[in-house]
């Protein structure tokens, strides 16, 4: 799979790894890269091998945000022209949003505006200490408004309110408090920290993954009441799977269950 912007590859795991590939310009996001990304995702949600996404970018930067030269251009456009590639980010963050494998980020370094949507966006995300982050967008007269709804749901609206309204640059370790990031470590650990992730997910199994990823998103936010039939719906959907007659089987056998491949 050839990119402009990106570089798409899968090792003998079947564990993808996703790279902003725009060094020269710190892995701002074009309406180029946001299409790719969107075909990235379409064609990874086809590969049924495949059992999580790495997301990173090359270079000392994760993403400085939208390219301003796009922005530019933006202003002198119609407005029915705005909308139209507002939407395409706002669909990108979506289609990413529901990947149907774990998403992890390896943010690599400085992340500013739209990063912080790819980053809400992961499902497990582990920075470089001395990364920094901020939600630029209103330094430039901008809103942060559609990478808001997957910000906000990651760091709730009280510290959208700390970080949104001020652009605010905070390092690694207080976006962890914050909740942004699920860990920070040095440089020289950001690898090992990501392998010790895919360690973990490679013993589980494909199918229970995926189907409980869907399962929060579905249950998120509401009452328990509100979505106790459908819970039981998806434990008895579980019960009939190949994946847990698999592990059953595996555990009175005292074997390995057919997913669990370590290298």
């Amino acid at each position: 799979m050839n990119f402009k912007t990106l570089i798409l590859t899968i090792d003998e795991r079947q564990i993808a790894t996703l790279t902003l590939n725009r060094p020269e310009v710190h892995n701002v996001l074009s309406l180029e890269m946001i299409r790719e990304i969107r075909q990235v995702v379409m064609d990874l949600n086809k590969l049924q091998d495949v059992r999580a996404v790495i997301l990173t970018g090359k270079g000392k930067s994760f993403c400085a945000g939208a390219d301003l030269r796009w922005m530019q251009k933006i202003v002198a456009q119609k407005r029915q022209d705005r909308i139209s590639e507002a939407t395409e980010l706002s669909e990108m963050l979506s289609e990413l949003d529901q990947l149907r494998m774990p998403l992890i980020g390896r943010i690599n370094g400085l992340s500013f505006g739209g990063a912080i949507g790819l980053i809400a966006c992961c499902d497990i995300t582990i920075a470089v200490e001395d990364a920094l982050f901020s939600l630029t967008e209103v330094l430039l007269g901008l809103l942060p408004a559609t990478i808001s709804p997957y910000v906000l749901r990651r760091i709730g609206a009280s510290n959208a309110r700390r970080v949104m309204l001020n652009a605010h640059r905070f390092a690694a370790a207080e976006a962890v408090v914050l909740g942004l990031i699920s860990k920070s470590v040095s440089a020289e650990k950001l690898d090992e920290a990501v392998e010790e992730e895919i360690s973990e997910l490679l013993h589980c199994a494909p199918e229970a993954v995926s189907a409980t990823k869907i399962l929060i998103a579905e249950v998120r936010g509401k009452e328990p009441d509100d979505v106790r039939s459908l819970t039981v719906e998806k434990l008895a959907n579980a019960w009939e799977s190949e994946s847990i007659k698999e592990g059953i089987e595996a555990f009175f056998s005292k074997r390995k269950p057919a997913w669990d491949h370590q290298y």
